[in-house]
């Protein structure tokens, strides 16, 4: 009866043991994908950043060079008009 009880105690203590230790790796665990989770929206969002102002630059030009043809559209309409 005695070893019984010793056993169980052993048991016990060895349980608890491990159940803090599985509490720490859990918490640790939490942290490096929190960290990682961050990481990767402020990749995601730098990315976007660019398509961004890139699609922005891109139709600026774009605008520009339309403007551009509407004006000399315009000219030749003018010159048209004073023949």
């Amino acid at each position: 009866m005695k070893k019984t009880i010793l056993a169980a105690a052993f048991m016990l203590v060895a349980m608890a043991s491990c159940q803090d230790k599985t509490k720490d790796k859990i918490e640790d665990a939490k942290e490096a994908v929190g960290t990682e989770v961050e990481q990767k929206m402020d990749t995601v969002s730098e990315k976007v950043e660019k398509a961004i102002d890139s699609t922005q630059s891109k139709t600026g030009k774009i605008l520009e060079k339309g403007a551009e043809k509407l004006n000399e559209a315009a000219d030749k309409l003018k010159e048209a008009s004073k023949k």
